[in-house]
């Protein structure tokens, strides 16, 4: 087994997995902020804050489903080693990890049933950045909070299944942020502007 399979979990796992959940959970908590996670060192292509996510996250019982070129040998040897997740299809996954483009078409995940909405899917995207963009509004928010999100049709159509729907949370270098699916997604009003002027 390579060294770097071995390496770069946590170095503190009760102290450093207690801190990146709190950081993931205040994500999903207030939609929009920006939380800071690290700890972990995970083989290129999974970011830092991808690998602290997954191993804060992710058991024996929680499967995973790799897009694109994150579902690659250092990845697969590196999530097994530290998590011992199964790697599955993406209409079996509880999570599933990628860019945004590896991960269409969002139909394939699992959005939960009427009797166990918990039952579905959340989408960890890696982003090139994380910045404000469209407009947020809902449980969590005051008023409203902006997020660079990859489109906005996807996250508004996601929405409408509510309670049913999937989760995302969105992770850069060693940070993240999270989209719930009761969060609403609207245009910013500059991105408003641009597309009506493109029309």
């Amino acid at each position: 087994m390579q060294a770097n399979t071995l390496s770069g979990g946590f170095a503190d796992p009760a102290t450093q997995s207690a801190h990146a959940f709190r950081s993931v959970m205040e994500a999903m908590a207030r939609p929009g902020t920006i939380q800071d996670i690290e700890g972990a060192a995970p083989p290129a292509p999974l970011s830092p804050a991808m690998g602290a996510v997954l191993l804060t996250l992710c058991d024996t019982e929680t499967p995973i489903y790799l897009a694109g070129d994150m579902d690659c040998e250092a990845a697969r040897a590196w999530l097994a080693f530290h998590t011992g997740a199964p790697f599955v299809g993406p209409a079996q996954c509880m999570f599933a990890v990628g860019k945004w483009d590896a991960l269409a078409p969002l139909a394939v995940y699992p959005i939960g049933t009427s009797e166990y909405p918990d039952r579905s899917a959340t989408l960890i995207v890696e982003c090139s950045e994380l910045a404000a963009g469209a407009t947020l509004t809902g449980p969590g928010i005051k008023d409203q909070a902006t997020l660079s999100l990859p489109e906005v049709e996807a996250f508004q159509a996601n929405r409408t299944q509510f309670p049913l729907g999937l989760d995302f949370i969105f992770t850069c270098g060693e940070r993240l942020a999270a989209l719930p699916r009761s969060t609403e997604v609207s245009r910013s009003s500059s991105e408003a502007i641009a597309q009506v002027g493109a029309s």
